[in-house]
């Protein structure tokens, strides 16, 4: 029976640091699914956000006269 412990014993340890050495170098196939990118939309580039604006005067000229657009404030 002590013989039977000990074989179980030393392969449990070598499995241990061959599993333990190749996740080291990277070479286990990663284990686990990959986080999923987050989409990035146009609303955070601001080169886009200028196109859209210069575009939209383009399209809509203020006339004489037009008070220019006002912003919400924010709530105090």
């Amino acid at each position: 029976m002590l013989k039977f412990a000990l074989v179980v014993l030393v392969v449990a340890a070598c499995v241990y640091f061959v599993i333990r050495a190749l996740e080291k170098r990277g070479g286990t196939g990663g284990g686990g699914r990959p986080e999923p990118r987050r989409p990035l939309g146009p609303d955070d580039d601001p080169d886009f956000l200028w196109g859209l604006n210069k575009k939209f005067r383009q399209e809509h000229p203020r006339k004489p006269g037009d008070e220019p657009p006002t912003t919400p404030s924010a709530p105090s």
